[in-house]
């Protein structure tokens, strides 16, 4: 996991493998360098395919920002399980995350991307999302 000390929109990669998050993260990291927050986690606890809860709350809190937190997933465990991360969160971190409907890797780039020049949330998350209009 890895973060940064940006106002922008912080940006969570969740997959079920976490060579994929690693390497979409990187991809975010090539690309924007370290102007937006960033938190990744893949895998479930044992280390295999999956994720867990803990793990996304984590890395919620690396890529946390007043500006709030868009999650990018893989597939609907990963969204299932970010579900319920948010819904655990305190109320006032609550309203300022979002789950976008969007693929991971493009998604996460083009998120990080609005985010990087100081769009609001649901400007990133709208962009993200514009992948699968």
């Amino acid at each position: 996991m890895s973060s940064s000390n940006s106002a922008n929109v912080g940006i969570v990669i969740v997959s079920h493998s976490i060579k994929i998050a690693e390497g979409a993260a990187d991809m975010v990291r090539q690309m924007v360098g370290n102007a937006v927050p960033l938190g990744w986690t893949g895998g479930d606890v044992d280390g295999g395919l999956g994720t867990n809860v803990a793990g996304i709350l984590a890395a919620i809190d690396a890529a946390w920002s007043p500006a709030g937190v868009a999650i990018l997933v893989d597939l609907g465990g990963a969204e299932t399980n970010s579900e319920m991360a948010v819904e655990m969160l305190p109320d006032d971190r609550r309203a300022r995350v979002v789950v976008c409907n969007a693929p991971v890797v493009e998604g996460a780039v083009i998120a990080a991307t609005e985010a990087s020049g100081g769009s609001s949330l649901s400007a990133v998350k709208r962009s993200a999302e514009e992948l699968y209009a």
